[in-house]
This record gives C-alpha cells, sequence and structure tokens, in this order.
C-alpha cells in the first residue's frame, strides 16, 4: 500500500491550484492532528507551497500558492494518473 501523505499529496496541491486559499482556508480544511498525515507540512517543507506576502495582511488572510516546483510536482503526479488508469 502507498503512503498515505503520497496519495494526499497531489489532492492538497490540486485543491490549491483550482482557485485562491488563504492560511485560513488551509487550515480549516487540511490541519490534522495526526503525525502520520502532514500533508500540509509536508507540502510546505518540500517547497511545494509558498506563502504570498501582502504587507499589513494577517496571516489567515495570506494567499497560499503553489510555487514552481509544486506545479511540476503536481503535473507529474497529473501524467503518472493518466498512466496508470
Amino acid at each position: 500500500m502507498s503512503d498515505p501523505v503520497n496519495l494526499l499529496l497531489p489532492q492538497f496541491l490540486e485543491w490549491i491550484a483550482h482557485r485562491p486559499r488563504t492560511y485560513a482556508d488551509v487550515m480549516e480544511a487540511w490541519r490534522t492532528s495526526c503525525p502520520r498525515l502532514p500533508v500540509w507540512e509536508n507540502a510546505v517543507g518540500d517547497g511545494l507551497v509558498a506563502f504570498r506576502n501582502v504587507d499589513g495582511q494577517a496571516m489567515t488572510e495570506r494567499s497560499i500558492v503553489l510555487t514552481r516546483r509544486g506545479q511540476a510536482a503536481l503535473k507529474a503526479a497529473k501524467a503518472h494518473a493518466c498512466v496508470s488508469d
């Protein structure tokens, strides 16, 4: 069986890419206290997503965007999914 985080990561990246998301949106939908499902933490740590900083904007209102690396990872995951089908 594949690692659950590896299965969820493409879904997370797709969710971010679908429309603008704020940090508050991400925390509401993807935060977990389960140490085995650190999707958000892994995406940040691997440089797949980043904060779009706006001066004076509260942390919860900052946009979360895919980095180039995140875009490439999402593209690769989609290509792999097409091959696997």
